[in-house]
């Protein structure tokens, strides 16, 4: 269990710690080096050196990659926290609408029900994960390390003459020209919200190549389908 959270920590959508990988970290934690994730950004080259296939190098390449990992964005810390429920989404979602660590750790359920597209299960699931003591000393560990985050950019406020802010966007197969990443990445700087399923609240789909059961489920719920020059006809129309 404490392997997979240092995993999930050190992946590259949450921290992006390169050179943390799964030999690392099984001998960090078998050695009795790491306990919980603050105790990474205390590691030395020296201690790093002595575990196999590290040597001098590597172990400074790691520890180097720690110093940075600890400027990053609000957003990346939450989802690195693994906290039940919360994915990337979620956890820019929280980002935007609290704007510290400070903030989101002192919510209640009823606050936390006040973000976008936040229901009851994950509201409960984020307090819960802050109600426990164990886990508001490892946060605050972590805090002390000396973490900068960038400013968090406000949402777009949803206009009624604004066809892409406050709505809700799946994205399904391939798209011709566009990565996935940087279709979400245009959905989310208009004010836009990327969601992995299909449901009632959801207002667009936009469907590549071999779209599947999401394309599906759009067209069961009466949602409208985007081809990517529709999208880009969308977005566009915001400027």
């Amino acid at each position: 269990q404490r392997k997979g959270m240092l995993l999930h920590f050190a992946q590259r959508r949450a921290l992006d710690i390169e050179g943390l990988g799964e030999k690392l970290v099984e001998q960090l934690v078998d050695g009795d080096l790491v306990h919980e994730a603050a105790d990474l950004f205390s590691l030395t080259v020296e201690q790093l050196a002595t575990l196999d296939r590290m040597g001098d190098k590597s172990a400074a390449s790691v520890v180097d990659a720690l110093a940075k990992a600890r400027t990053t964005e609000l957003h990346r810390f939450i989802f690195a926290l693994g906290i039940r429920h919360v994915g990337e989404t979620t956890a820019k979602d929280l980002a935007r609408h609290f704007g510290s660590m400070t903030a989101l750790v002192a919510a209640d359920e009823n606050a936390l029900l006040a973000v976008r597209d936040v229901g009851p299960i994950v509201a409960a699931s984020i307090a819960h994960f802050f109600a426990n003591e164990k886990n508001r000393h490892a946060v605050e560990r972590l805090l002390a390390c000396g973490f900068a985050f960038a400013p968090v950019a406000a949402p777009v406020a949803a206009g009624a003459d604004h066809p892409v802010a406050g709505k809700t966007f799946v994205l399904t197969g391939t798209l011709p020209t566009l990565k996935r990443e940087d279709a979400k990445a245009m959905i989310e700087a208009a004010g836009g919200k990327v969601s992995g399923s299909v449901s009632k609240k959801t207002h667009y789909v936009v469907a590549g190549a071999e779209a599947g059961s999401k394309l599906d489920d759009a067209q069961k719920l009466g949602i409208r389908v985007l081809q990517e020059s529709e999208f880009l006809e969308l977005l566009q129309s915001a400027n």
